[in-house]
């Protein structure tokens, strides 16, 4: 199961930080990803994540499985794996 952390994407529209459309960060176990649309299927809570300094992110944050839809640049984030 891989731990997610999903932001609003306040650089969207800026070199490579995807259209004015990605409006979603997903980091997946740390890994980011840029998308336009989120789907989570899981059980959904927030947490604030930083140095505790004024550097404070808060996220939507579950646990699951994603997929990711190209064709609609879409985060899909389920309970169990799919194949």
């Amino acid at each position: 199961m891989n731990k997610y952390h999903i932001r609003f994407n306040k650089s969207r529209g800026q070199q490579g930080r995807g259209s004015l459309d990605h409006v979603w960060r997903v980091f997946e176990n740390g890994k980011e990803f840029i998308v336009k649309h989120v789907k989570m299927n899981v059980p959904v809570w927030d947490e604030v994540t930083g140095d505790g300094h004024g550097h404070d992110d808060w996220n939507m944050c579950c646990e699951g499985f994603m997929t990711l839809d190209a064709k609609t640049s879409t985060a899909i984030i389920n309970k169990e794996k799919l194949d």
